[in-house]
């Protein structure tokens, strides 16, 4: 039984590495983790430790339709990546470009109705609750700039103890 290695494959659009184990080739897709993906191969009945380049093309069809149709293959819900979308209200599982759209459309909505979570987008502050006094001050100014010290009268620094 011979099979023709393949040194990349395209997989739901995504070209993938075929010396990848096929379980760390399904993840590289855009909108797969590493649960969906082992859940996928269990379901499509391949081997998760085979590499991707030794796959027919029959093993590669049955994995991207279980990727498209999560829900008729019986996977559970906490595995989708969008639950209760707001415009249809299913359980529903985007990939790629469409999971990137649908996020920055999620986003300028919040920045539309002017919630918290939109407001700090907005304004390029930190989302998600994390600690902001002294981390994540990429891109701002920090400390005292040497030109304002300059302006100073007499262009010194103030002496110890002086204002």
């Amino acid at each position: 039984m011979s099979q023709e290695y393949r040194y990349i494959l395209r997989i739901m659009g995504t070209d993938v590495s075929g010396a990848l184990k096929a379980s760390y080739a399904l993840a590289e897709i855009k909108g797969v983790s590493m649960s969906l993906s082992n859940a996928v191969l269990k379901k499509a009945g391949v081997n998760p430790d085979l590499r991707v380049g030794f796959l027919t093309e029959s093993d590669i069809s049955k994995i991207e339709d279980v990727i498209r149709e999560l829900a008729k293959y019986n996977l559970p819900t906490w595995l989708f990546n969008r639950r209760k979308d707001s415009e249809t209200g299913k359980d529903i599982h985007l990939l790629s470009a469409d999971l990137v759209l649908r996020t920055k459309m999620d986003i300028d909505q919040a920045k539309e109705i002017r919630s918290w979570r939109g407001y700090r987008h907005a304004y390029g502050l930190k989302v998600r609750g994390q600690r902001t006094k002294t981390t994540g001050r990429a891109g701002k100014a920090l400390g005292v700039k040497k030109k304002t010290i300059m302006q100073r009268p007499g262009g010194a620094p103030p002496a110890e103890g002086g204002k």
